[in-house]
């Protein structure tokens, strides 16, 4: 199983970043799949999932209405459009497939800042 993140870096208060999480080793859209952040200082904590045909989604409250998670089954990669960025919205991020103990991407920095 592998997880392999793109996208990221450096963006100024209210723009817009998309991450994407390319994976393989598993059949992809049989599985929900989270993204996942963890700011300097806190403890990791969940910001969105879409389930395995992306029917469904659900959000942290502190992204609601500013992230976007979507997936393409056909390319086996999960998105995360990411607009009105906030300086809180710093942190690295990471996707997370729920295949036995879970396995993680790389992770992702996001650095909101002007």
């Amino acid at each position: 199983v592998q997880l392999v993140q793109s996208g990221g870096g450096l963006v100024q208060p209210g723009g817009s970043l998309r991450l994407s999480c390319a994976a393989s080793g598993f059949t992809f859209s049989n599985y929900y799949m989270s993204w996942y952040r963890q700011a300097p200082g806190k403890e990791r904590e969940l910001v969105a999932g879409i389930t395995s045909a992306g029917g469904g989604t659900n959000y942290a409250d502190s992204v609601k209405g500013r992230f976007t998670i979507s997936r393409d089954n056909a390319k086996n990669t999960v998105y995360l459009q990411m607009n009105s960025l906030k300086p809180e919205d710093t942190a690295v991020y990471y996707c997370w497939a729920p295949l036995g103990r879970g396995y993680w991407g790389q992770g992702t920095q996001v650095v909101v800042s002007s």
